[in-house]
């Protein structure tokens, strides 16, 4: 090895070192603050379905590890509506920034129940995924022990990561049927496409693993997503749909992210309409 080499090689040593060093530390950040990059609580309650005339509770409940849970049941217009939508909501803000679902739920006449996972809005505690699990396991169970809803009337839903929870929560049960919109395979899968030069599947500490967990689920299933969705790839909700069990429908949407259930909201609610049935 002549003395151009050794030089050029003792030249690109600190360098190779310091990027091995920052490589790690981008590593060792994304392994402890994966929490906060997941969760982006909302605690500011906003606005109420009542400003918007509707007639809601205003209600809690404690799930099985002794945490108190706020959330909202709103009626349908329709006093002898027996159906529910069990609504589980996206990993930011909190229930007061999904006044328009709840405007397309009772559109279509469904009773709305929307709760805030723990260390979201009024709910106490500090979020997880194990908690999360807890939290709608614990809604399930206010409507069917509380309300007397029989579980054949409830439809879980859930936008984002709340189609993991939601899906979770459909192997648990036997709703009459399940909505996953917008949703991530898992969340390995969702951090490789975020981070693919980093070893995300190796650091993740965290599952909802939607995929998984449809494959398990019996009730008619809609998955619900939009090709221009620029945070979850449209591809995970075909992989979704892929490994559903029959029944089982998807709805194509347009329009983005957040976004995309009221820029498509004439065939949202037409979607939704034909899959539950609904007059």
């Amino acid at each position: 090895m002549n003395e151009t080499v050794l030089s050029i090689l003792k030249t690109m040593y600190p360098v190779v070192i310091l990027a091995a060093v920052i490589y790690m530390l981008m590593c060792a950040f994304l392994f402890f603050a994966q929490s906060s990059l997941l969760y982006y609580p909302g605690r500011s309650i906003h606005m109420t379905p009542g400003t918007i005339g509707f007639r809601y509770e205003d209600v809690s409940y404690t799930t099985g590890d002794g945490v108190k849970i706020s959330a909202w049941y709103i009626p349908a217009e329709k006093k002898e509506a027996k159906i529910v939508i069990l609504f589980c909501h996206g990993n930011a803000g909190n229930i007061s920034h999904r006044l328009d679902t709840i405007a397309i739920f009772r559109q279509l006449g469904l009773n709305t129940f929307l709760f805030d996972y723990r260390g979201y809005g009024r709910s106490a505690g500090k979020p997880s995924e194990k908690g999360t699990y807890l939290d709608v396991a614990g809604a399930w169970d206010y409507l069917t022990e509380e309300k007397g809803i029989a579980p054949g009337n409830i439809i879980l839903a859930g936008r984002s990561l709340g189609g993991a929870v939601a899906a979770w929560m459909a192997v648990k049960e036997k709703p009459r049927a399940l909505i996953v919109e917008s949703t991530f395979t898992s969340i390995p899968d969702a951090g490789a496409k975020l981070y693919p030069f980093l070893p995300v599947r190796l650091l993740s500490r965290f599952s909802y693993d939607t995929r998984e967990n449809i494959k398990k689920v019996k009730c008619p299933v809609l998955v619900v997503h939009s090709p221009d969705d620029e945070l979850i790839p449209y591809a995970f909700g075909r992989e979704i749909f892929e490994a559903a069990n029959e029944p089982k429908r998807f709805l194509v949407l347009s329009g983005s992210h957040n976004e995309g259930f009221m820029v498509s909201r004439e065939s949202y609610v037409s979607g939704l309409r034909e899959f539950l049935g609904l007059n």
